[in-house]
């Protein structure tokens, strides 16, 4: 499969949009039950799901895991402010994060913070080493705020095709 984004928006019709909501129920879907849920004919189906995969709209499959069951028992975001706004150091910085397997996603911010980041840990001594010997210490980071998850409402949402 294309790993690319789409370099310009690609017309969705009524049956992408649903065939897209259904994947990101279930992407192990077999064609044949997707085909009979789009009302099309699985070669058919299969050729619109292909065709999705090439474009870019779909990216990529992936399995979703129980951060408890694997020992993963902190969830926290961890907002960011920099001390210096060159884009030597918002490159070395964002590196540093890509380098991080506990740091599972980032987001560049408009407002306050420069960097909202979403961390797995194992416990709370692993996230306080993540901040105090990982991020504070990195020259152009002038502060971190972090915010450690409760109660997981709505986790990770399919988007609203």
């Amino acid at each position: 499969m294309k790993q690319t984004m789409p370099e310009s928006r690609m017309p969705l019709d009524l049956t992408d949009r649903r065939l897209l909501a259904i994947l990101q129920q279930d992407a192990q879907i077999t064609a044949d039950a997707l085909a009979e849920r789009l009302h099309l004919s699985a070669s058919q189906a299969g050729r619109r799901r292909a065709r999705l995969e090439q474009s870019g709209v779909i990216h990529a499959y992936q399995a979703r895991l129980d951060p408890d069951a694997v020992g993963l028992g902190v969830e926290a975001f961890i907002r960011v402010v920099m001390a210096t706004h060159t884009a030597e150091g918002a490159a070395d910085f964002q590196r540093l994060a890509r380098r991080q397997p506990a740091i599972t996603a980032a987001w560049t911010l408009t407002g306050e913070a420069d960097y909202l980041l979403r961390v797995f840990c194992s416990d709370l001594p692993a996230l306080n080493r993540l901040v105090q010997d990982v991020l504070l210490p990195h020259p152009a980071v002038a502060r971190v705020q972090s915010q450690i998850v409760l109660e997981r409402i709505k986790a990770d949402a399919p988007l609203p095709v």
